[in-house]
């Protein structure tokens, strides 16, 4: 990084990105502009560089910044006008008219004209109904083919796509600009009086712009407020949000920080006590409402998935028990969220629950049932009403936020990421409604602003745009033994084809050791889970549920063996591996069988037996005779969960020596002992006595998992399929 103007906009962006309160994730944009040479003329050159599509303020770096000629952006104001009649004319430096300044006082200009003595809108609003085209007369497919215009006006190679919000930034004449979310100030933005309160709260330091979907007019609408108003640190923008800017870095985080911070300052102030009106449902004691929501969520969860399936988020925050638990909460929430970066992430509005806390769950199940088909038939309704001949289809109708008074928030998406973010989303419009409320009353902006920014054909390119899934994406998987060996590999295996992954051991250190080498908590979770405990597996099945709303993919691993003949076997080396091997994998296969039968939506179940399950080896008792249990288990539950959609399946490993965990446990020098070679060349005679004469390793035994459960086996139940690199005696037959 060679420009200080880039520098100090990163610190900046990173600086109001860490807030939530400040911007949501992703949300937001800033930029700033300087010089630069050209590497082919030599020539100075104006360069814009602004926050690319899709990145987030809080954790944005050079690479996330697109990088744009000045010049070019500022010229785009005439290929605009061209198919829109006469345009405003966009800020210069010098002063004059040409391209790049704006007058105010061009009737021309319709939409982006001045009106500076609007009675209660404060000097500078800008009035939508005055003259020219007005509000309703912008062409989206103009606006959308501008966006596009803007890859042609890009500086050098790499760098991020130019977002819709470029213009904002190119077009004010300010070498600073911050575009940002903040819950106070969309309060002001959402407030039915919001033009009367910006003038009363900032007087001409802050000018009020009416609603107007993003893109290149309302570029033009900023630039012609902010040449009209020299006074002015920023405006809010009716439903949307605030635009600050400034000479320097400090100066425009200081006027985006004033605007914030004055608007707070107000709602304490001046704002109602309990604007959602009385509490009529208390939060359930801590303990109760998690066991309640991990009951719930599974049930949410498959309705959910009706059109595609998705991972979940639970929230219980003290913002968000508050708000589900009031008397309002049904009446706003039906309203839906305002700024476009909300509803885009948690649809136009959340599915409500209407029962008590303590309604009992049978009742709960039958409601949410019918609450989601009504939901579903609202949104269908809305859709249609909407939708031309050119809107992308309808992608899905149903709900990303689920509301539960006395438990709390539901989120769902493709990710856990996205299913988190939605969440935040929502807390972010709680926050707004509680001010908006506060000193005045909720107004989002209207249904069909709501649906043209849903359905907009740069939101449907934008999720072309997106990677194909993952084999196992949206799948949540459960893998007990998972701190180390085979259960170690086939975590790491999962959650690189995209499952979300709880890696679950009875030591705590080695499973938060795999769960950090798959990444943060979106995609895995580390729990202790002793397997030969029914309380202990109850446990860890609902920290997998809480943390990502359900279960998918069940991988029975844990166990351990001991190596002795029958007359040196003790009762308590039976019962030590029959409890972990055949009572632990009965134990978690029945209380994962709660979830997936209650989500509707199928699952795996998959079984690490062992070669032994049916040869008859050497010393072997114990081991092989809870392996055969391990094995049956697989026959009798894929008979009797196939009807729920469930397909259980085995895998039969044999001589895993490398990375092992049992074999490092003792029973490696045991079985070498048995076979009389030294304990490090058990691997290779393992191998020698295959048919193709291969060591098998954890890895392998992965990759079995994976191919059970990715999707081209999913007419396959009750199989046991041998990883030994072939053992003739252990043929199934």
């Amino acid at each position: 990084m060679t420009n200080f103007e880039v520098r100090d906009l990163l610190a900046r962006s990173n600086r109001l990105g860490a807030d939530p309160t400040t911007t949501n994730y992703a949300g937001g944009n800033t930029s700033a502009k300087g010089t630069e040479t050209d590497p082919v003329t030599g020539a100075s050159v104006e360069l814009l560089w602004v926050k690319g599509s899709g990145g987030d303020l809080g954790t944005l770096t050079e690479a996330g910044l697109a990088v744009l000629r000045l010049d070019r952006v500022r010229a785009l104001v005439h290929v605009y006008a061209g198919s829109t009649g006469p345009a405003a004319p966009v800020d210069s430096p010098d002063g004059d008219e040409s391209a790049g300044s704006v007058d105010p006082g061009r009737g021309g200009a319709g939409v982006g004209a001045v009106d500076s003595g609007r009675g209660g809108a404060g000097a500078g609003s800008v009035d939508p109904g005055r003259g020219g085209a007005g509000v309703g007369a912008v062409d989206s497919g103009r606006e959308d083919e501008m966006v596009g215009l803007f890859d042609l006006c890009l500086h050098g190679r790499g760098g991020a796509a130019p977002s819709i919000d470029t213009a904002m930034h190119g077009l004010v004449d300010a070498a600073h600009v911050d575009h940002l979310h903040p819950d106070a100030g969309i309060a002001l933005a959402t407030a039915a009086d919001g033009p009367a309160l910006t003038k009363e709260i900032f007087g001409d330091r802050v000018v009020w712009v009416p609603w107007r979907r993003p893109g290149f007019q309302l570029g033009l609408d900023i630039a012609a407020v902010h040449r009209a108003n020299p006074q002015a640190v920023g405006v809010i923008l009716g439903g949307h949000g605030i635009t600050a800017w400034g000479a320097t870095s400090d100066a425009c985080e200081a006027n985006s920080r004033e605007i914030i911070d004055t608007a707070a300052a107000y709602l304490a102030a001046h704002g109602s006590a309990d604007p959602f009106g009385p509490l009529r449902h208390e939060p359930l004691p801590a303990r109760v409402r998690r066991e309640r929501a991990a009951a719930i969520f599974p049930i949410l969860r498959g309705l959910a998935s009706t059109d595609r399936p998705q991972v979940g988020h639970y929230t219980d925050t003290e913002v968000v028990l508050d708000f589900v638990g009031r008397e309002r909460m049904p009446e706003l929430a039906a309203l839906g969220t305002s700024c476009p970066d909300h509803f885009l992430r948690t649809k136009v509005k959340p599915l409500v629950l209407d029962l008590a806390p303590e309604a009992s769950l049978d009742a709960v199940a039958a409601r949410l049932a019918e609450l989601h088909a009504a939901y579903r038939e609202d949104y269908r309704a809305y859709y249609e009403r909407h939708a031309g001949p050119d809107s992308p289809a309808m992608r899905g109708a149903d709900p990303a936020i689920v509301l539960v008074p006395g438990v709390g928030m539901f989120s769902f998406g493709a990710n856990k990421q996205t299913a988190r973010v939605a969440g935040e989303f929502y807390v972010n419009a709680i926050n707004v409604m509680r001010g908006a409320e506060a000193i005045s009353s909720y107004a989002p902006i209207d249904e069909s602003e709501k649906f043209r920014i849903e359905y907009w054909a740069l939101e449907e390119a934008k999720l072309r745009r997106m990677p194909k899934p993952k084999p196992l994406a949206t799948r949540i998987a459960l893998v007990t033994g998972g701190g180390s060996g085979i259960g170690r590999a086939i975590a790491l295996r999962l959650a690189a084809e995209g499952a979300c992954v709880v890696v679950a051991d009875r030591d705590l250190d080695t499973a938060t050791a795999v769960a950090a080498e798959i990444g943060g908590g979106d995609a895995a979770i580390a729990v202790q889970a002793d397997v030969t405990s029914g309380a202990a597996v109850a446990v860890a099945v609902q920290a997998a549920v809480l943390a990502f709303g359900g279960l998918d993919l069940v991988v029975n691993n844990a166990g351990l063996s001991i190596s002795k003949p029958l007359l040196e076997t003790t009762e308590a080396d039976w019962d030590l591996q029959h409890d972990v091997m055949a009572k632990g994998s009965f134990l978690v296969s029945r209380e994962s069988a709660r979830v997936l039968i209650a989500q509707r939506m199928g699952g795996d179940i998959v079984y690490i037996s062992s070669k032994n399950s049916l040869f008859a080896g050497p010393n072997n008792v114990a081991y092989g005779a809870t392996k055969a249990d391990q094995a049956h288990q697989v026959r009798l539950l894929a008979a009797e969960l196939g009807g729920y959609g469930v397909r259980v399946n085995g895998i039969n490993p044999d001589g895993v020596v490398r990375g092992s965990g049992i074999f490092a446990g003792g029973w490696g020098a045991q079985r070498a002992a048995v076979y009389g070679v030294e304990e490090s060349e058990l691997g290779a005679y393992y191998a020698q006595r295959t048919l193709l004469k291969r060591e098998v390793l954890p890895e392998h035994v992965a990759n079995a998992v994976f191919v059970l459960t990715a999707g081209d086996l999913s007419h396959t139940t009750g199989l046991h399929i041998p990883v030994d690199a072939g053992v003739a005696a252990a043929f199934l037959r």
